[in-house]
């Protein structure tokens, strides 16, 4: 894998030129990162999971949720029930993404303090570079 080939296609026909980039878009994206792994742990209904990830508007979560079901990681089931019931889960091709992401998200969480401490000597470093000019 190069950085070329997925730094090609950026633009307004992006998809069709470079449809890798997008899909690691969507499932990178805030909240993609957050379905993923909620959905990791157990299907949820729509109500469940936005409580779930908090801070999620309905509006992101809707698009979020359509744009991994579009590529094949997220499965919506609607039952024709009164009141409708709707679940998300986790498709084989999401299972593997979502581990993948979460393998991410724990290791920014146990990285947290060495990132912490390069913040720190950069700011340092940058401060120190200001007040020299």
């Amino acid at each position: 894998m190069t950085v070329s080939k997925w730094g090609a296609g950026a633009g307004a026909n992006g998809e069709a030129m470079c449809p890798h980039r997008l899909v690691l878009e969507h499932v990178t994206s805030r909240w993609g990162v957050l379905v993923l792994i909620a959905l990791l742990e157990r299907p949820h209904r729509f109500s469940e999971l936005r409580r779930a990830i908090g801070r999620v508007s309905e509006k992101m979560l809707t698009q979020t949720l359509q744009t991994l079901e579009r590529d094949g990681l997220v499965h919506r089931d609607a039952r024709p029930v009164i009141p409708p019931r709707v679940d998300y889960s986790l498709t084989e091709l999401g299972r593997e993404a979502a581990a993948q992401v979460k393998a991410l998200a724990l290791w920014t969480e146990r990285r947290m303090d060495d990132v912490e401490k390069a913040r720190r000597a950069y700011d340092e470093a940058r401060a120190d570079g200001a007040r020299a000019s």
